[in-house]
């Protein structure tokens, strides 16, 4: 029965090839999202993960963000592949931006000081479901998907709560970018091998 599912997990790839077209509509966009948002686990069930989605004209608005940080912040040498990048972004049909909610972690924090310094991790670990669910669902509708972290950039950030009002004690984690393909992988992944080098069975 899990087949489809491991089927779809498989077969989700980075694609950068993407137009701003969709094949399925807005409300089902956000359907997904939503459902990612309600059935992700989270530490103590503390549901800290947000998200904010940019369809359209916001979502190349954040984008045209993405490449002013690109010319500014960014040396040189890596300015034209990163241009590049930014504008095949800024080329798609949207952007899922998650993020994490602090002051519920807070909240957590103080209601288990016991454990309270492993919470940002707890923290991390359960937006990188939300994201996955996401873009793992996406794929599985006909989306291609990349999943970009340009929230090393301070602007950025802050354009981003500035431009959308985002509340200050959302914590950007990462920008889930999509779009209808018009082209495969950039590359063959290769695998490690999994028996003995990644995973050990004892029985």
């Amino acid at each position: 029965m899990s087949t489809p599912f491991l089927e779809t997990v498989e077969s989700r790839r980075s694609l950068y090839q993407l137009t701003n077209t969709s094949p399925i509509p807005d409300a089902r966009i956000k359907e997904i999202v939503s459902l990612s948002l309600k059935h992700a686990p989270s530490a103590f069930n503390v549901q800290s993960a947000r998200a904010v989605i940019l369809l359209r004209e916001q979502h190349e608005k954040l984008w045209d963000i993405g490449l002013k940080v690109v010319q500014e912040e960014m040396p040189p040498a890596a300015q034209a592949f990163l241009t590049k990048r930014v504008v095949g972004f800024r080329g798609a049909y949207g952007t899922v931006l998650w993020f994490e909610d602090e002051d519920a972690i807070d909240i957590l924090k103080q209601k288990n000081p016991a454990i309270q310094r492993l919470l940002p991790e707890w923290s991390s670990h359960s937006s990188g479901i939300h994201q996955f669910i996401n873009w793992t669902a996406f794929s599985k509708e006909g989306l291609g998907c990349n999943l970009q972290h340009y929230n090393f950039s301070a602007k950025f950030v802050e354009s981003v709560h500035e431009l959308w009002n985002v509340p200050r004690n959302w914590k950007l984690k990462g920008q889930l970018v999509f779009g209808q393909p018009v082209g495969g992988p950039d590359r063959v992944k290769e695998y490690k091998p999994i028996e003995g080098d990644r995973m050990l069975v004892f029985a």
